[in-house]
Parts: structure tokens; sequence; C-alpha cells
């Protein structure tokens, strides 16, 4: 994805308005530079009126200086500020009252609206005190806590932004002859080969056709360590190569890059409008219903108490300004945009936000068992020898026997002697036994790899030593692998699908946090019974045919369990979708997985519990800062009408405006605190 296109997203961004938050669609088009600027200017304008206000001089006790026309200072200031700094909000007004979803636009225009006719109306003529000093510091007050709220809400929702930052601008393309040319990364083609230099970015997604290194896949993915690369390994692009030199082969370039699709997820989730959104849309909506039938109220009950009309207005003004649904109508979206940044940030794609509040509830989690629990391919996962030959040893000859051979198992044999760090040793005049296994030559000695059937070839039986642990591997549905040498059995493999070691933690974290672990297989009864009890799961479903998953899906929801299915998102498609929560694992670079609420980017089952952590601390967010602005205006909203008068206690309209703005802050500063949560550890780590 190129920089034209980021800038494409960008601009759709705000013309649908910040993330889509009924709360915040009067924002569009708005910026925290804008604001600012509004904000300083209104602040050098508001000065001069607040030291040539009458009441301010009373109250303070001093006398500016005098000259011609300074008594028209208050006046004329007030009016620009009203005009200068006040238009954005009329404007929001409008648009509020246009779309009939009343709101904080509607609230704080009318509270500047009142102060300014009401100011105009006594230079006119009418009887009273204008409030050029209250409407001067009112309007300066909320273009600060817009320009605060704006820069808050825009650092929230900076994920698409940091990786739009992760491509570079221009790629090294070889061309045919061998010579390198630098091409803009938007010219780059399918078929083309890239050269990435040591410490350079990869440009497009593809895969290595020469060289090896580590690449660094954190901001893709949230693995924090460089993880190893070599040719016929796919990359993706925007990673960092570490210290090897790569070329790599072109395979998706524009919007079919992983990075496209994962900023398209982002900014759909962000855009995504959520339950407790709804919730707090509606609540702002009748708090300022309720504001302005409280501000008329309170304007007719100090008239009717014999108070100054400048001292009702004052009232009425002070009412609408704290009341205003600023932070009910933050209090969800900037949650949102945090959330949603934090998971990308981990590799957690968020497609559907209703499905990642959900996460909280669930009772059980569904793990499909090839390549979710398990790598989805053969290994050793036991060895056995005799004669007092040991392990290793063992291992470097069935994997010297089996070096030429293309069989599962033979790979499975090579990858163990890899992964163990083992010498490797040269086989001779090697032969492939069809059906039985292979032969070869290691140190002048004869070796046969193979199955029973080998044996059975050979007239051989395999030592008493063996035969207790071969029995019990054929129960659990793993295959045996006999190591001969020189016509004797010295050594027996258990060969199976692996089980990811993360699988164990991933277990043993969801189960920590109280949800219960189910696993889902094609596989027969004894292979998943020998997996499950592995990794500690009690509910198994084996020998499960894909198109039939999704019905045990719907028998766990009869049963009044909410579930989650976590499966590779192709042949678990269906049981995905019927999930309450479908998470795809190891999308790697296929992020359209359109059956799945949830990508997880990584190859590693502990996200999933990453998943319900995060979900747990989102929604206690939510709830704390709904739980404030709700509290917030129970309490505020009397004391600004003045309940508290009789005893000497008023606010004024800026005192109000202060009050209200810091009572935004507040929420702004509990959402950020969401950013503690660490996730991808696999431990659904949780905020106090």
């Amino acid at each position: 994805m190129n920089h034209a296109n980021h800038d494409d997203t960008q601009r759709r961004m705000q013309h649908n308005g910040h993330a889509g938050h009924g709360g915040h669609d009067k924002h569009a088009g708005h910026d925290p530079e804008m604001f600012r600027r509004k904000f300083w200017l209104s602040l050098i304008l508001t000065i001069p009126v607040l030291i040539y206000s009458p009441s301010i001089q009373d109250w303070f006790g001093f006398t500016p200086p005098a000259f011609t026309g300074s008594d028209l200072i208050p006046f004329i200031f007030s009016v620009a500020i009203f005009f200068y700094g006040g238009l954005v909000f009329l404007q929001g007004a409008w648009h509020e009252l246009r779309e009939r979803t009343p709101g904080m636009m509607t609230l704080i225009s009318l509270a500047i609206g009142v102060a300014f006719v009401y100011s105009v109306a006594t230079e006119l003529g009418f009887d009273g005190e204008p409030l050029y000093w209250e409407l001067a510091s009112l309007v300066t007050i909320m273009v600060l806590g817009h320009w605060i709220e704006m820069s808050a809400v825009q650092r929230a929702g900076s994920a698409i932004d940091e990786l739009s930052k992760l491509l570079p601008d221009t790629a090294e393309r070889i061309s045919t002859n061998g010579d390198t040319e630098e091409v803009a990364v938007s010219d780059l083609r399918e078929g083309d080969l890239v050269l990435v230099r040591p410490g350079g970015q990869v440009p497009v997604d593809g895969v290595i056709e020469e060289g090896e290194s580590t690449l660094d896949e954190a901001m893709m993915t949230g693995e924090s360590r460089p993880v190893s690369r070599a040719p016929g390994d796919a990359v993706i692009g925007g990673t960092v190569n570490g210290e090897g030199s790569l070329r790599i082969r072109v395979e998706h370039v524009g919007d079919d890059t992983a990075l496209s699709g994962i900023m398209r997820i982002v900014d759909d989730a962000q855009r995504s409008r959520s339950r407790a959104q709804a919730l707090a849309d509606r609540a702002a909506y009748w708090l300022t219903i309720i504001a302005i039938v409280s501000g008329a109220l309170t304007f007719v009950g100090w008239l009717l108490a014999d108070e100054s009309a400048a001292y009702a207005i004052s009232r009425t003004v002070t009412v609408l300004v704290i009341a205003c649904p600023h932070a009910l109508g933050l209090a969800i979206p900037l949650v949102v945009a945090i959330s949603t940044n934090l998971a990308a940030g981990n590799g957690l794609l968020v497609r559907n936000r209703v499905a990642m509040e959900q996460a909280r509830d669930l009772n059980v989690v569904i793990f499909d068992k090839t390549g979710t629990l398990t790598r989805g391919e053969l290994g050793v996962v036991d060895t056995l020898t005799t004669g007092g030959l040991g392990e290793q040893d063992a291992l470097r000859m069935a994997a010297a026997v089996e070096a030429d051979s293309e069989h599962p198992i033979a790979r499975a044999l090579t990858l163990a002697a890899q992964e163990g760090k083992l010498e490797p040793l040269r086989a001779t005049r090697f032969e492939a036994l069809s059906g039985r296994g292979v032969r070869a030559e290691v140190d002048g000695a004869q070796f046969h790899v193979g199955g029973p059937r080998l044996l059975e070839q050979l007239d051989l039986v395999p030592p008493e030593a063996l035969g207790a642990a071969v029995e019990q591997w054929g129960g659990r549905g793993q295959s045996v692998i006999y190591l001969v040498r020189d016509e004797q059995v010295v050594a027996a493999f258990a060969i199976a699908d692996v089980v990811r070691e993360e699988s164990r933690q991933a277990v043993d974290a969801l189960t920590r946090a109280g949800v219960g672990v189910a696993m889902i297989t094609g596989d027969s009864q004894d292979v998943a019974r020998s997996v499950a009890q592995d990794l500690g799961i009690d509910e198994v479903f084996a020998e499960v045919l894909p198109e039939d998953k999704a019905g045990h899906v719907k028998q766990l929801q009869q049963d009044g369990r909410r579930v989650a299915m976590v499966g590779d998102g192709v042949n678990d498609a269906p049981a995905l979708a019927t999930a309450d929560v479908g998470i795809a694992i190891g999308a790697g670079t296929d992020v359209a997985i359109e059956s799945a609420d949830i990508i997880l980017v990584r190859d590693d089952p502990r996200d999933v519990a990453s998943v319900v952590g995060l979900s747990k601390a989102t929604y206690r967010k939510m709830l704390q800062n709904l739980g404030w602005a709700t509290g917030y205006n129970v309490l505020a909203i009397p004391l600004a009408a003045g309940v508290l008068a009789p005893w000497g206690i008023v606010l004024a309209p800026a005192v109000g405006a202060v009050l209200m703005s810091f009572s935004t802050v507040i929420v702004a500063l509990n959402a950020q605190l969401l950013r503690r949560a660490r996730l991808g550890a696999g431990t659904p780590e949780t905020l106090s």
C-alpha cells in the first residue's frame, strides 16, 4: 500500500467523521491544530476583556488605564471572540439540529448564544448587566477543552498513521541482467525481484528467493523478538530486515498487501459502533434534553424569586455549559480508539467491535487442533533407544539416512536434528524401499529407517525394552518409526503432529481466567485424547468433519454457553461464523478472512487469552467513564442551577466551563490508562 492510498484512507475517515461514533460526527473535518489556533487567539483577546470588565475590577480592586474607547473593549473583543472562537460550535449545533440529534454542540451554542444576545441587548438599552467577561472566558475555555479532546482522540486513533509509516517510499528492483534500480514502491509489480539490504525495510509482500536473515515483525504481529527467515519463507511488507541481505520475489502489491488489509480492518474497527457506544449516545441525547429543560426552569425559577434577568441568565448559561455531554460523548469513542490501537499493535485485528465486547463473557473457547494447538506438521515427539545408544546419536543417524528423502516422516526426523543443533552425518548409497522405508550407509554401517512393515520385511522383532513404549505410542495414535543398524533395532521414534509449547500456556491462561477450553478435530479419538491430555483439555470433539464443526458450536450455545471458535479461517469458516466470537489464528499475510470477528496475525494461540483480557479491560474502562460522566452531571446540574445559592455558593458560567472541561480531561486520562495493559504474552492482564 503506497502513501497515496493511505491519504485516501485518511480523507475517507475525515469525511465520515472521526471513528464514526455518534457523539463525534460534529468533529468531522476538525483537527487539534485548528482548536489550538483558536484557543491562543481567543485567550489573547480575553485578557483585555477581563481587565476592562467592571465586575473583575470591583472584585480585585484595581483600575486599568483609561483612554478613548477603552469602555468599548469588553463589547468589541467579546463579539470578536464569539464569532471567531464560537463559530465552530454554532456550525456544530446547526448540524446536530438538522440531523435531529441535539447534543453538546447545541448546548454550548445555546449557552454562548444566550450570553451574547443578552449582552448585546444591554448595549441597546435593555436593563441589566452584560456578561462580556463570562462570554469571552466561556468560549476560550470551551475551545481549550476541544483542543485537549481532539488531541487525545488523535493520539488514540494513530494506529493507521503508525502502520503507514512502516512502508518505505522506494525499493531496489533487480533487473533481468542483475542490475539494481531505485523505484517508487507504487511502481513495483507482482513477479518483480527486489533487494533488501541489511537494516532496510521490506517494501511489499513476497517470498525470499535468496539469502537468510532475521526480520523485526513487531509492528505487524506484536512479536517482540526478531524471527528467522530463509529462502521459501513469506515476508510481509513493512517489516525490518536484520543483518542479512535478501532477494525477494514480489507477490502482493497495493491494496492486496497484508499492511493494506490491516489498515482497512483497523480503520473499520475504529469507525464501527458498539453496544456501549449506542448506550452512551442515547444517554447524551437525553442529557441534552434534560439540560435544556433544566436551563429553562432555572431561568423561570430565579425570575419568580425576584432575581434580576442578568442573574437568571447567568444561572441558565451555567446550567447549559456544565451539563454539556462532552465527557459522556468522549467516554466510549476514546476507549474504542485506544483499544483498537493497542490490539493492532499486538497483532490482534478486530473486525467486529460487538464480538470484541462479547469476548469478556466467554464460557468456553473451542480450538481446532491441527495448525492451531499443533504445528500442523509431523515431528518427533518421543525417542527410545537400546544397546547403550544415546538419543541424540540415534536421531543424528536417522536424520542422515533420511536426508535425501522427501517423505513427511523424513522431514520430521531431519527437522528434529536441526532443532537440536546436532552435527550432521553424511550418508552414502541411499536407497528408498517402496512403502517400507529407506536404507543407507553411515560411517561404514548399514542403517534402515521405517515403520512396522520394514521390520516385517527384515524379519526383525523390536526388543522388549521398546515394546511397552511402542504400544503406548500406538494407543495415542502416534506413528512408530524404527532405526535399524546392521540388522538390529537400536531405536524407535514416535512421530506425530507436534503440540505447540504456546498451546499449553494458552490453555493455562484461559483456565486461570475462568474460561473453559475445548478441542475439536477430524482426527481419531486416540490422537485427540493424546493431545487433549497433554494440554489439560477435558472437553474433546474428535472425528468431526469440517462441515459438522458448526453443529458442535450450536450445541454448546444451546446449553447456554457463550462460545468462541478458534481456527485457521479456511475449513473452519462455518464454525467461526456460528460462534459468538470467531477468531482466526495464524492469518499471517492473509488478513481478509471474512468469517472471523477477530484475526490473530501471529500464529500463536496465547493471543486468544490476550483477546479475553483486552475485552475485559476495555469494557471496564467504558463503564468507569460512563459512570463518571453520568455521576458528574447528576451533581453538577443542580449546583449550576444555584441550589446552594442561599449559602453563598454560586458558580459563574466560566467556572462551570472549567468543571465541564475538567470532567472531560478525567475521562480522557482514565481511557489512556488502558495502554497499561500488556498483551501478547498469553496472560489476560487486566487493569484495576
